[in-house]
């Protein structure tokens, strides 16, 4: 007979990835990215006994993690800011090259389109299924997806508007 611990391992640990993969992608650093994670895996289990087995487990981990994100951003608007000091690296690898434009171009978009972006493109999720991992109508979706894609198309068009090199 399968146990409390198999199920939650089977239905959820095998979406880690991908909820460690959006969460990177809308946080600035790493270490804040795998705190959601593990939030969402602890409200997750928490909350398992819940879970109806016609339910989409992934998209509701994902409604986890988009709560656990907004949760975390209204803390850190409490806490008095920090300014860090790094130093910008320039590498000229083609293809790194091109990955760095659209990584930039990514993080430059407002975060309400970026999410809608990776939950879409990045993880396949349909506009039915984003609509109800973020609580907003279709609509909404549908139009910050198709302005998050334009946006992208348009920063990509003209990378040196993502390079934020010194002109001398």
């Amino acid at each position: 007979m399968p146990t409390r611990e198999a199920d939650f391992e089977r239905v959820a640990l095998c979406h880690s990835r991908s909820l460690l993969r959006v969460a990177r992608r809308l946080t600035s650093d790493s270490s804040s990215a795998e705190d959601i994670v593990q939030q969402t895996f602890l409200l997750a289990w928490r909350g398992f006994h819940q879970l109806r087995p016609d339910t989409n487990a992934r998209a509701w981990l994902f409604r986890i993690l988009m709560n656990a994100f907004y949760a975390e951003a209204r803390r850190m608007r409490r806490l008095p800011a920090v300014i860090e000091l790094t130093a910008e690296v320039t590498v000229s690898f083609p293809d790194l090259d091109q990955a760095m434009d659209i990584s930039r171009a990514l993080d430059s978009l407002h975060i309400d389109h970026r999410t809608v972006l990776l939950l879409g493109v990045v993880e396949g999720f349909t506009c039915a299924e984003i609509s109800e991992i973020l609580s907003v109508p279709i609509g909404t979706v549908m139009s910050r997806l198709s302005r998050a894609r334009r946006t992208m198309r348009t920063l990509l068009a003209a990378p040196l508007l993502l390079t934020s090199k010194d002109p001398s």
